[in-house]
């Protein structure tokens, strides 16, 4: 079974940014579009980004343009995202995903967790006000 790993996340304070990170040992992320996802306590999992393989092209949902950022590296098998900005309200566990049947994402509020089929075990993320 692919595990994909997430690191990056922690505690920090309304306005700061983190940078996580979803790498994937033993397994390519070329030809897949990854998804960033987000699960709050007693919320359904969300999906918060996604990228395409070919061209790097980025999907993101409305709650998060212009202060999240995803992104890829190819040549080192991760993907990551950039969130700047950080609201109590992103309070979550981040988990990314790939997505073996699409290597284009669409659009993020069409997007759903039953896509994508390797995860990874999530990396909290906590912001205090």
């Amino acid at each position: 079974q692919v595990q994909l790993v997430e690191s990056g996340g922690g505690l920090v304070q309304s306005g700061d940014s983190l940078r996580l990170s979803c790498a994937a040992p033993g397994f390519t992320l070329d030809y897949r579009a990854i998804g960033w996802f987000r699960q709050a306590p007693g919320k359904e999992r969300e999906a918060v980004a996604c990228v395409s393989y070919s061209d790097g092209s980025a999907e993101y949902a409305d709650f998060v343009k212009d202060r999240f950022t995803i992104s890829r590296d190819n040549a080192k098998n991760t993907v990551y995202l950039r969130m700047n900005d950080l609201k109590p309200e992103d309070t979550a566990v981040y988990y990314c995903a790939a997505n073996l049947m699409r290597s284009r994402c669409t659009a993020v509020a069409t997007t759903r967790a039953h896509e994508f089929s390797y995860w990874g075990q999530g990396t909290q993320v906590t912001v205090s006000s």
